[in-house]
């Protein structure tokens, strides 16, 4: 009985999948008549429950069965695309291909989690149904931006797996691989700071890079958006830019004690909370215009040569230094010094001294002391973003930022000793 079930579940599941990207290809042809449509409703949903039928007798009869079924299939689709392009002089394969990938799901639904089916689904209809916006935004794209995309990918897909993922030098502190993958994830985030702010505008622009870069390094969301404000005369949106992702910092520690330790966030959310609310609201401060440019027209936002490796190869040199720095203090002071150690270590990374605090905890570590030890690495990778900001652009417009970041600071260590 149960086994008769999921077969009635998998064929409903193919039979869904066609109905679904179905629906959308029907509307999209609701125009034409009936004869003209190349596939419907109809077709497609018959085209998942065949794919199904197929996948379920290949558990019969063999793989080879697949195999087989799609090659036929795929030549019916091809000549019946054929003989509409000739009549028609409308050569658009995108009815064909989504038949096909109907198929695919309808025989993946027997061996395959439905979850992804249908998400795999979703995707297939998001891409079928936004075609004029996905033209339009592909004509939008420049030069400039397809090869920097394309200088990327080299650093990234090709240099990055050839090097070594071990520590080399004093205190072997130098991991190469480590190294050069955040230089990837600052020229990235970059890249996509610049197609943001180039077609969404610099207000939206600068908050999705800063919300999404937040999320894997607001070090390096800071060190980008430093490099763009440097050369434009934005400076608050870029600043508040860079308070939103030090907000998404304070949340990323919490998800990350919560997975190793839960029962630390007993004390731990209250200075993170603290620390998060200051920072919003400086960054509402500094995301509202100045008072002196209303009613004035700002010059448009115009980045050029997205792709700064220079910046990206410079924050990783800085980078191998504070790490051999952080080593070197953590071997002269041993476990014992918990606070140094934490504020060395958030110079660059909270991360790995929030898992390790948060792990110690469990252990032999007072939880006062762990909770602690992580406000001061939060506080201190705070103090030294707004640092890094100001530095690389101007000291005295980023006295804002850094007054802001300060007070985030000293909250969480006030209530430290409040607790």
């Amino acid at each position: 009985m149960e086994n008769e079930l999921k077969i009635l579940w998998d064929l409903l599941t193919a039979f869904g999948v066609g109905l679904l990207i179905g629906i959308e290809r029907g509307w999209k042809g609701r125009i034409k008549e009936e004869g003209d449509r190349v596939a419907g409703i109809r077709t497609f949903a018959l085209t998942g429950i065949l794919g199904g039928i197929v996948g379920r007798l290949s558990m019969l009869m063999g793989d080879w069965l697949v195999a087989a079924a799609f090659l036929s299939f795929a030549a019916v689709v091809a000549i019946a695309h054929f003989v509409g392009a000739r009549e028609s002089e409308d050569i658009g394969f995108t009815t064909s291909v989504a038949l096909l990938i109907t198929f695919s799901l309808g025989i993946w639904a027997v061996f395959g989690s439905h979850v992804y089916i249908f998400s795999v689904a979703v995707l297939v209809v998001a891409l079928l149904g936004y075609k004029p916006e996905l033209h339009k935004w592909i004509g939008n794209i420049e030069t400039e931006e397809i090869y920097a995309g394309i200088k990327l990918l080299v650093i990234s897909v090709i240099l990055l797996p050839l090097l070594p993922n071990q520590g080399y030098g004093p205190f072997e502190a130098l991991n190469p691989y480590w190294l050069w993958w955040m230089v990837v994830l600052i020229t990235g985030l970059s890249f996509v700071g610049y197609v943001a702010i180039s077609h969404f505008g610099d207000r939206i622009g600068v908050l999705l890079t800063a919300l999404t870069g937040g999320l894997a390094s607001s070090t390096a969301v800071t060190l980008s958006l430093a490099h763009m404000a440097k050369r434009t005369r934005v400076s608050n949106i870029f600043m508040a830019g860079v308070l939103i992702a030090s907000a998404i910092m304070f949340i990323r520690v919490v998800i990350e004690v919560a997975v190793v330790n839960p029962e630390l966030l007993y004390t731990l959310w209250i200075p993170m909370l603290v620390m998060f609310v200051v920072t919003l609201i400086g960054m509402f401060w500094l995301w509202q215009p100045k008072s002196d440019d209303e009613g004035k027209e700002k010059p448009p936002l115009k980045l050029d040569n997205p792709f700064q490796i220079s910046t990206a190869l410079k924050f990783g040199i800085l980078l191998g230094v504070v790490l051999l720095l952080a080593e070197a203090m953590k071997e002269w002071f041993g476990d014992e010094g918990i606070y140094i150690l934490s504020i060395v270590s958030g110079l660059m990374d909270v991360d790995a001294i929030t898992l390790s605090l948060s792990k110690m905890a469990i252990d032999d570590l007072n939880e006062k002391t762990a909770v602690a030890g992580i406000v001061l690495a939060t506080t201190s990778n705070t103090l030294v973003k707004g640092i890094m900001f100001a530095f690389l652009t101007d000291i005295k417009v980023s006295l804002k930022l850094l007054f802001v970041m300060a007070g985030s600071g000293l909250a969480g260590i006030l209530t430290i000793f409040f607790l």
